[in-house]
């Protein structure tokens, strides 16, 4: 396994981040094809024998369970401090008022609520899941600074918005002498490259890491085009960020993958690992093969040649995944 520098942090990551969005309770949220507790503790354990230092989940995931699991999981290996456990906020977790956003309520609430279910006195990295619109900045970036003083959390990201947005937060951070967003975690891959715009050229100036989500296109990227799983069937979410295009560079993945007789998951997360602002992608495994494929990729030199033939196809996407 390699490990990197998470942004300009001293934080070392492995450049394999394990998205735990598939753990959790099926009967629990809107996720009805995640991976209950027995099933998912293989996969995790499978990645941390493999190196795997790092890990991301949020509150609303499986409403909750998805920290419960992650937690008890990472908890029996005994090595809290080697481990580096990312967890997210801004969805709603409960009716009424105040059930979610980024208000200073919310957010002192959200992460005492996190720290129960993951079963830890802190947070590695506390990520904003959204920009809340609805809430001043500044309410948001002094409540996170809080927290960091508090020791609940060490570091603080954001996750997909506008560059301006971004920059904004930055600048707004500095200007109170606050602590300062390290990470981006975007909407990136081969289907999706709208990011290349501006977001990935000012977290590059800025130093700020890049965990791209969804690195395999909800697993469009690793099978036909026209090939279903049970998770494409009822991910609604997933449903709206690609489009019909989008067949000719899945098609590309298949050409070089066949060529060099590997998975089609190793070119594109090769693909991405060669992008220089990318610190880590978020790799969801729902089977053991997916975390050696995640691994494999790191190994895989691709040719400019082939770099080429995999952009080529490449049309314009309308925004998707804020």
């Amino acid at each position: 396994m390699e490990y990197v520098k998470l942004g300009s942090t001293g934080l070392d990551v492995s450049r394999v981040c394990l998205g735990c969005m598939s753990y959790g309770d099926p009967g629990r949220g809107s996720h009805e094809w995640t991976l209950s507790e027995d099933k998912s503790l293989p996969i995790i354990r499978k990645a941390l024998d493999s190196g795997v230092n790092f890990f991301d989940t949020a509150n609303v995931y499986s409403d909750g369970t998805s920290e419960e699991i992650i937690g008890r999981a990472l908890a029996a290996t005994g090595n809290r401090d080697e481990l580096v456990i990312a967890t997210k906020v801004f969805g709603t977790m409960r009716p009424g008022p105040n059930g979610g956003g980024l208000s200073r309520k919310a957010i002192l609430s959200e992460i005492d609520h996190s720290l129960r279910r993951l079963g830890t006195d802190y947070v590695d990295l506390y990520q904003i899941h959204r920009w809340d619109p609805n809430t001043p900045l500044e309410e948001t970036l002094e409540a996170l600074h809080d927290v960091v003083k508090a020791g609940k959390v060490r570091y603080i990201g954001a996750s997909s918005m506008f560059a301006w947005q971004f920059s904004k937060a930055l600048y707004t951070s500095q200007a109170n002498g606050w602590t300062r967003f390290a990470t981006m975690q975007n909407h990136y891959n081969l289907l999706y490259r709208e990011e290349e715009r501006e977001m990935l050229s000012l977290c590059q100036d800025q130093g700020i890491g890049v965990l791209p989500w969804s690195p395999l296109a909800r697993g469009r990227l690793t099978r036909n085009w026209d090939a279903t799983s049970s998770r494409s069937e009822t991910d609604e979410f997933g449903k709206g960020l690609y489009q019909a295009g989008d067949q000719e560079v899945v098609e590309a993945v298949a050409r070089i993958a066949a060529a060099r007789g590997i998975p089609r998951a190793q070119v594109a997360l090769a693909w991405l690992a060669s992008r220089p602002a990318v610190t880590a992608p978020i790799v969801g495994a729902t089977k053991q093969q997916h975390i050696d494929d995640a691994i494999a990729a790191l190994e895989v030199e691709l040719t400019d040649a082939e770099i080429a033939e995999l952009e080529a196809p490449y049309t314009p996407h309308a925004v998707a995944g804020f």
